[in-house]
C-alpha cells in the first residue's frame, strides 16, 4: 500500500459522477450527509454504557460519536500534514491537498459512522443476535442450514455491528443511498473480512472480528482493488486494514475509556479522589510548570476538576498516537501491524490505561444499573426476533401476516426475495431501532402492554 494509492473521492453506485459542489469538498459532503441521516440521528437513543435516559445527563452513542470525531479530526490533520511535510517531492499535487486538507474530514466522518451498525442495548444487543441465530430450535435450524450458504449463516451467528455499520453505509434503502466516498468506507471497516473469516484467534487484527457481511463483500472488494489495499488471503475474503481506520480505532479507544471514567463519576460510582488516582499519574511533572496535583485542587467543582483531566489526557493521547504512527509507518503499509496504536504506546502509559480498564470492568461495567440493562436487551432483542424471524419462515399463518405488517416498506421483505435478503431485513429493522422503541414493540407485540385506540 502507499499514500498516493489510499484515497479516492468516487461514490459506491455512483462512480462515473465527480462531485460538483464548489464550496464542500467530497469528503466533506460525506460528513453532512452523515450529520443529517435518520442512522446517525438515531443514535441519540441508544445506550453507550449506562442507561438512558437519567436524573444524571450521561453520554448516548451519539454524544459519545460526535466527541470521537473530534478527536479523529485532530489526528487526521496532525498525520496529513506529516505525510506531505515527509513525502512533499513523492506525492502528486492532488495527493498533497487530501493529506493536507481532507484527511481530517475522512477521519472525522468515519469516526461519527463507527457506531451506526450497533443494535439497541448496546454490545448485549449484537450477543443478543448472535445468540438467537446459535440456538434456533431443530426446525428453524434446518431451514436456515438448509437455505443459506456458510457466509450467510455466519453473517447471523457471528453478527458484527462494524460489519451492520458498512451495510448501513452502502445498501440502498428506501430507494435511496448515502453514495459515500471509496476512502470514507474504507475508513470505517475495522475488521476487513467476512463472517466466516472474522472471529479468528490469532495474531491477524483483519480477523478479529468481521467486518463485511457476504451481502456487501462485492462492494468491499471493488473498494479494495481500488485503493490498493492487500489482500491477505488468496482463498478468503481477508484484507489489511486500511491506515486510516487505526486513526479512527484510536480516537474510539482514546474516548469510551476516559469518558465512560467521567460519566461513572457523575453517577456516584466512583468518588473524585478514585477518578483523579487514575488520571493524574499520565501528567509529568515539568520543570517551571504547576504539578498536575496542584492545579486541579485550584479547581472547586468536582465535576470540572475531570473535565479538566479528561481535556489534557485527551490532548496527551492524541499526540503521543500520531508519534506511535509514524514510528510503525513501515508495517502499516505493509498491512503487517496487527496491534491498535494505543497498545503501541510507552510502558508507563500502557500501565496506566490497563488500570484504567481494570476498574471500568470491575466498578463501571458490572455496575448493577449496567447489568440490568444488558439483560434487558437479551430478553427485548432475542423476543423481538423470535416473533419476526418465525414471521419470515412463515408467512402465511394469521400472525405472522400482521407481524410483517408492522416492518416497514423500505426494508423490503417478500416472496420474491431470497430467505437470506428476508432474513438480513428484519436484522436491519431490529438493529437499526432505538432502545425506547425497541422496549416499545417488545411490549406491544407481547401483550405486556396494550397499544391505546
Amino acid at each position: 500500500m502507499n499514500w498516493q494509492t489510499l484515497f479516492s473521492n468516487k461514490r459506491l453506485g455512483k462512480e462515473d459522477k465527480p462531485g460538483q459542489d464548489i464550496f464542500r469538498n467530497d469528503y466533506m459532503r460525506d460528513y453532512d450527509r452523515l450529520i443529517f441521516s435518520s442512522q446517525f440521528r438515531r443514535l441519540q437513543n441508544k445506550t453507550q454504557v449506562f442507561p438512558l435516559p437519567g436524573a444524571v445527563f450521561v453520554h448516548n452513542r451519539l454524544t459519545h460519536s460526535l466527541e470521537v470525531a473530534s478527536v479523529g479530526r485532530s489526528l487526521g490533520k496532525a498525520i496529513g500534514e506529516k505525510i506531505v511535510a515527509k513525502y512533499d517531492a513523492g506525492l502528486s499535487q492532488e495527493a498533497k491537498e487530501f493529506y493536507k486538507f481532507e484527511l481530517s474530514a475522512v477521519v472525522m466522518t468515519a469516526c461519527i459512522a463507527h457506531d451506526i451498525g450497533n443494535p439497541p442495548f448496546g454490545h448485549s444487543g449484537e450477543d443478543a443476535i448472535r445468540t438467537y441465530f446459535k440456538e434456533l430450535d431443530e426446525d428453524k435450524r434446518k431451514l436456515l442450514e438448509e437455505g443459506l450458504t456458510e457466509n450467510q449463516l455466519n453473517d447471523f451467528r457471528s453478527f458484527e455491528g462494524n460489519a451492520n455499520a458498512f451495510r448501513i453505509l452502502t445498501t440502498i434503502f428506501n430507494q435511496s443511498s448515502l453514495n459515500l466516498t471509496y476512502a470514507t468506507l474504507a475508513s470505517i471497516v475495522k475488521y476487513p473480512s467476512d463472517s466466516t473469516s472474522g472471529f479468528r484467534k490469532g495474531g491477524l487484527i483483519s480477523t478479529k472480528k468481521s467486518g463485511f457481511f457476504d451481502s456487501e463483500s462485492d462492494f468491499f472488494r471493488r473498494i479494495a482493488t481500488e485503493l490498493g489495499l492487500n489482500r491477505l488471503d488468496d482463498t478468503a475474503h481477508i484484507y489489511a486494514r486500511h491506515p486510516f481506520v487505526f486513526l479512527v480505532e484510536a480516537a474510539d479507544d482514546i474516548c469510551y475509556r476516559i469518558i465512560d471514567l467521567e460519566d461513572a463519576h457523575r453517577l456516584g460510582i466512583l468518588s473524585t479522589h478514585e477518578a483523579r488516582q487514575l488520571l493524574e499519574p499520565f501528567f509529568e511533572k515539568r520543570e517551571g510548570k504547576p504539578d498536575i496535583t496542584e492545579t486541579v485542587d485550584n479547581i472547586e467543582d468536582d465535576k470540572q476538576k475531570l473535565s479538566f483531566l479528561r481535556a489534557m489526557l485527551i490532548g496527551q493521547l492524541t499526540s503521543k498516537c500520531t508519534e506511535v504512527f509514524f514510528e510503525h509507518e513501515e508495517a502499516l503499509l505493509a498491512g503487517t501491524l496487527n496491534k491498535p496504536l494505543i497498545d503501541l504506546l510507552d510502558e508507563k502509559t500502557i500501565g496506566l490505561i490497563k488500570k484504567i480498564d481494570e476498574i471500568s470492568v470491575k466498578k463501571i461495567y458490572n455496575d448493577k444499573s449496567v447489568i440490568e440493562i444488558e439483560i434487558a436487551g437479551y430478553h427485548v432483542i432475542g423476543g423481538l426476533l423470535k416473533e419476526f424471524v418465525s414471521a419470515v419462515l412463515s408467512p402465511e399463518t394469521p400472525k405472522s401476516k400482521k407481524l410483517l405488517k408492522l416492518i416497514p416498506k423500505q426494508f423490503m421483505i417478500g416472496k420474491e426475495r431470497s430467505l437470506y435478503e428476508n432474513l438480513l431485513a428484519v436484522v436491519d429493522f431490529i438493529s437499526g431501532m432505538t432502545d425506547l422503541f425497541a422496549i416499545d414493540l417488545y411490549r406491544k407485540i407481547m401483550g405486556i402492554q396494550i397499544p391505546q385506540l
